[in-house]
């Protein structure tokens, strides 16, 4: 079972957001040494707790500090860019690391409605054109724009040095019917919706239309996940994440509290029914019951692949979750 990491970059209380991303890479590193095959990072925009708004640059840096592991976006903001200029940007990461990089891809804003008209204010297209921006992308990335599109004499460069691995990123039965219509890969957010994703997925799967990118279906299922020696101590890094659903749920935002300050909180009952709700989205335990809960997710999803992505107080509990994860699943780094 392949099994990879996502990362949105959490900045930690007494942290700054340059620690974060200095965090990052470290991870990354480490996660290539424990096996895990892909490592992605996420996009997020004007967020006081999440440090990365471009991962299209911090790729970069991410593939320099390694060697083997795949390297991708998970993913970049499609409608706030312009597909060519995406197109060009990912060509330039297969020319500097061939045969590693992923491009996933999504619609989601990555942060609130004043923040996106600031990315973005003008754009060429309309709100309701993603699916044409997507695939502009892939035409512009595999050479094969039709020969009526507008900017059919446009080449994305460097041109010969291959295309990375694209991936549509969701969680509704939207993202997974256009990535089936489309022929391409499909990633699912069981972090973002763990309720109705496994017939999502299976949606994707038996409506799936072979392309010249894909023969046949293929798919990731992300789930949030904390791992740790024991039950009890697993719950107790989980405080952190609690908080932050909390305050997501209730329109506000911070910085990720450590453990510490997340456990000296006090609740009233309407935030306590929503941490026992948003609880329904991870999976914290003992290696040998995450092992067992990713599994059946893994099953139900048909999924190819799991990824997971793990938030704690600090960084040394973070690692150690995906170390024991390793571990529970006998993960091997690959040769160079």
């Amino acid at each position: 079972m392949r099994i990879s990491v996502l990362d949105q970059s959490p900045i930690i209380s007494g942290h700054s957001p340059a620690d974060a991303v200095q965090e990052t890479i470290k991870l990354a590193r480490a996660a290539e040494q424990l096996g895990y095959h892909r490592y992605w990072l996420a996009e997020h925009h004007n967020m006081r707790g999440l440090a990365d708004p471009c991962p299209e640059i911090l790729l970069g840096a991410i593939g320099s500090a390694t060697k083997r592991i795949r390297i991708g976006t998970g993913g970049v903001l499609l409608p706030y860019y312009s597909p060519a200029k995406v197109a060009e940007i990912f060509r330039m990461h297969e020319a500097l690391f061939p045969g590693r990089v992923d491009l996933g891809i999504g619609r989601a804003p990555g942060g609130d409605m004043l923040t996106a008209k600031a990315i973005n204010p003008v754009s060429f297209y309309a709100d309701d054109s993603f699916p044409q921006q997507v695939a502009d992308l892939v035409g512009w990335l595999d050479d094969q724009l039709p020969d009526d599109h507008p900017f059919k004499r446009v080449r994305a460069m460097p041109s010969g040095s291959g295309a990375p691995e694209v991936w549509l990123l969701g969680s509704s039965d939207y993202s997974a019917t256009l990535a089936a219509y489309l022929g391409l890969r499909f990633a699912f957010a069981h972090f973002i919706n763990a309720h109705g994703g496994d017939g999502v997925s299976r949606l994707y799967r038996h409506t799936f239309a072979p392309s010249q990118r894909e023969t046949g279906p293929h798919s990731i299922v992300c789930v949030f996940v904390i791992c740790a020696p024991t039950q009890e101590q697993a719950e107790r890094l989980a405080a952190p994440i609690d908080h932050r659903r909390v305050l997501m749920a209730t329109g506000r935002e911070s910085l990720v509290l450590t453990t510490e300050q997340a456990l000296a909180l006090n609740y009233n009952e309407q935030e306590r029914a929503i941490i026992a709700r948003e609880r329904q989205r991870a999976v914290i335990g003992t290696p040998d019951t995450v092992r067992e809960r990713l599994l059946e997710i893994q099953q139900a999803f048909e999924a190819d692949e799991l990824m997971v992505i793990t938030i704690t107080g600090d960084y040394a509990s973070r690692l150690h979750s995906y170390e024991l994860l390793a571990e529970a699943f006998a993960l091997e780094p690959a040769s160079v």
